[in-house]
Formats: structure tokens, sequence, C-alpha cells
């Protein structure tokens, strides 16, 4: 009797996995590939300057390591397994262009850390706090940053002022580095919630 309970049980179970693999192959779950995207509400291209604490450039940081591997010290990137565990914060200069000296619109305020050991990647929080006479505002960003890719999207999950509850991507891109003191990226905005 327990026997054709169990399979009974078994069987129901095996045709509930059947049903509901079908069903899940006849809608693959994304409705937003049935709808194109809206068009962009707006645009803008800023850049962002990375000034690494090394030290040595107390005057000129922008960032700094507030978190590291045990044995690693906060000064300088660990060397090994591509920065893995490195965790850095930063109040980095906004400008218009990717000249570092340009007078700045805002500030990049956030935070990135190394997630990796294979690759170079990192996982971004940010800010952009936008005080000029073109913007005023926030635009807030996160997601990952697989640094060695070209073109990387990260989410534009929010903002205040001119970029109220903003959504959107923004595509970064690395437009200069030296080292592991300085870096500068290029952030493509497009947005399609715009309030």
């Amino acid at each position: 009797m327990t026997v054709k309970k169990y399979n009974r049980a078994v069987q129901l179970c095996f045709l509930w996995l059947v049903v509901s693999t079908v069903l899940l192959q006849s809608s693959d779950g994304h409705s937003w590939k049935k709808h194109p995207l809206p068009k962009p509400c707006r645009n803008l291209v800023l850049y962002f300057h990375d000034v690494i604490y090394n030290g040595l450039n107390a005057d000129n940081a922008t960032s700094t390591l507030v978190g590291a591997p045990q044995g690693a010290n906060l000064t300088l990137l660990s060397g090994k397994d591509n920065h893995f565990g490195d965790l850095a914060v930063f109040d980095d200069p906004i400008t218009l262009d990717n000249n570092f000296h340009s007078p700045p619109v805002g500030r990049a305020q956030g935070f990135y850390f190394y997630d990796m050991k294979n690759t170079f990647s990192s996982w971004l929080g940010f800010t952009f706090v936008l005080n000029s006479t073109d913007y005023k505002g926030t635009i807030t960003f996160s997601g990952a940053d697989p640094i060695l890719t070209k073109y990387r999207d990260i989410s534009v999950v929010g903002g205040t002022g001119d970029f109220l509850m903003a959504r959107g991507i923004a595509t970064i891109s690395t437009d200069a580095y030296e080292g592991d003191v300085y870096f500068r990226l290029c952030v493509n905005i497009t947005l399609y919630e715009c309030y």
C-alpha cells in the first residue's frame, strides 16, 4: 500500500515537472523583450577622475582604501589576485570633458570593491552629486564592473532634483588609467524614466 502511494507521489511530481517545464519554455518570463524599450528621455556624458591615495599623494587623492585582505595594508592596492578584497571609497570630481583640470560640475561619491580573484572586476555603488548651472540634483548608480571589458553597463537606480526618480542605464568605459594611482571613466547616461 505504501509503495503505491509512493509511486503515485513520484508520478505526480514528474507530471508537475513536465508541465512546468513546458510552460516555462513557452514563456521566457521577460516581458520587456516583447515590447520595445521606450525612447530615452535624457542622455548625458560625464567623466569622473579617480586619484587613489598611495601614501605619497595626499593633496591630490580623491579615493582611499578602507578595507583590504588580511595582511595587506590600506595604503596600496593588494598586488596579487587582481586586487581581490580591496574596498575603496571615493569623492571624485566630475567634468564635462576628459580634462582633469576642467571645472567640475559635481562630485562622484561612493565606493567600489574588487570582487574576483581570476580577473579584474569590481562592484560599484555611487552617486553623482551635480551642482552646476546645467544640472542640479543626484543620479545614483550600482552594478558589476568587469573592468577589462571596453564598454560596461550599470544601472541607474534613482535620482533627485533634475533627475527625480530617474531610471536607466549608464555605459561606462575606462577612458584613461595610470597604474594603480589614477583612472578616468567616461559615463554615458541614458535615462528611460524622467519626471
